[in-house]
């Protein structure tokens, strides 16, 4: 069963947290680095948790991470790690916290080759599911293919959001995300 339509079956809190993020933020494209740098944590997060856990807690990862700047999480020290792991507002994973500033690094430099995340991103493309996945394991760290596919589904570059009668669907092509224009080359 899709996303789409699952969330109305949802009782709530849980129905608006999730429809929120269903119909604003889930498929559509994202051009700001800290922004991806952001969904990249929330993903990694998710690993082996529910996706409303992290939802419920994206606010304090905004927090916790700076507001997902990635200048200032690539210079996290040895303290900042120990304030992350007693965090009780994120998950205290070890592997995801170093992995998330490992990762800022990485944009860090890729910002530097490429002018931004989102340009790396873009020179990639197209590629399928597979080479996404190659890929960001080779350049980033905690990211398996389940997180690389919905990352990339989460900002436009894979299909697969939402199903093709859903609303935001429609609202999604009017904003020519990257798969979209895989299917027109």
């Amino acid at each position: 069963m899709s996303y789409c339509n699952y969330i109305p079956m949802m009782n709530e809190p849980s129905r608006s947290l999730h429809q929120n993020y269903h119909d604003n933020h889930y498929g559509f494209p994202i051009h700001d680095d800290n922004e991806l740098f952001g969904r990249l944590i929330m993903e990694i997060n998710q690993a082996g948790l529910s996706w409303e856990t992290i939802l419920k807690k994206e606010e304090n990862f905004r927090k916790a991470y700076d507001n997902f700047d990635l200048t200032k999480v690539a210079a996290y020290t040895e303290k900042d790690r120990e304030r992350l792991l007693n965090d009780s507002g994120i998950i205290r994973n070890k592997l995801k916290i170093n992995a998330a500033i490992e990762n800022a690094k990485t944009i860090f430099q890729l910002q530097k080759e490429y002018g931004s995340f989102d340009k790396w991103l873009e020179h990639h493309h197209p590629k399928t599911k597979e080479e996404w996945v190659k890929l960001f394991k080779k350049t980033f760290r905690f990211t398996g293919g389940e997180i690389v596919n919905e990352f990339l589904m989460s900002i436009g570059y894979l299909p697969g959001a939402h199903s093709p009668f859903c609303p935001v669907h429609i609202a999604i092509l009017e904003t020519h995300p990257m798969w979209l224009k895989n299917r027109m080359i």
